[in-house]
């Protein structure tokens, strides 16, 4: 327990982090991050205290879709905004496409390391990932159409109130899903079937 509940608060701080320095990049952006920036951006709040609303707003949605929330979802709101908006105010601004595109790749690898660590601790997704899953389990949306249905509304929402869509846009979507499943392999606390080499049947490790 002690060390699911590290992995789960390490992780969501690390994702924070990880988003800030994409957005510190200026190179484009995942849907959810360019929905708050445009929103950021016509309000006048940090970006990361409108993560925090807006995955508030989200949790709300999952009322009528009778989902759960976990210990693991209310962190997810409260520490990734936190961390993000913090860790914005120190970070320097980079000029030059190499600083750009290094910085955006060092906060996307942080961001799918940090993803390992909180779905790996299995207290419950956040708030967005819950979204996609009600929507499923309500209507019967097949998970991709759900998630990419919102995510393609939020992404030309945020765009149109002027959020960062470009290049790191695209390589986000198409690199994600896998870096986030190899850190799945290191950091899922869940026991795994293993072949034990004298008897050859299968165990718990």
């Amino acid at each position: 327990m002690t060390r699911r509940v590290i992995q789960l608060l390490v992780g969501l701080v690390i994702f924070g982090a990880g988003c800030a320095l994409m957005v510190q990049a200026h190179v484009g952006l995942d849907p959810w991050t360019v929905f708050a920036q445009g929103i950021a951006l016509q309000t006048g709040i940090g970006i990361g205290w409108v993560t925090i609303i807006i995955g508030a707003v989200v949790l709300l949605l999952w009322i009528p879709l009778r989902q759960r929330p976990g210990i693991g979802t209310l962190a997810n709101i409260v520490l990734v905004g936190t961390s993000m908006q913090l860790t914005l105010e120190v970070l320097p601004d980079v000029e030059g496409w190499l600083a750009q595109a290094g910085m955006f790749i060092a906060g996307l690898l942080c961001v799918a390391v940090a993803s390992g660590l909180y779905i790996g601790a299995r207290f419950g997704p956040g708030p967005r990932d819950g979204l996609m899953t009600g929507l499923h389990e309500k209507w019967g949306w097949p998970i991709w159409v759900s998630r990419f249905g919102v995510e393609a509304s939020v992404l030309v929402a945020g765009w149109l109130l002027g959020g960062t869509v470009g290049v790191g846009t695209v390589l986000f979507a198409v690199s994600i899903g896998p870096l986030v499943q190899l850190a799945l392999r290191v950091f899922d606390t869940r026991p795994r079937l293993a072949t034990a080499p004298e008897a050859g049947s299968p165990r718990l490790v």
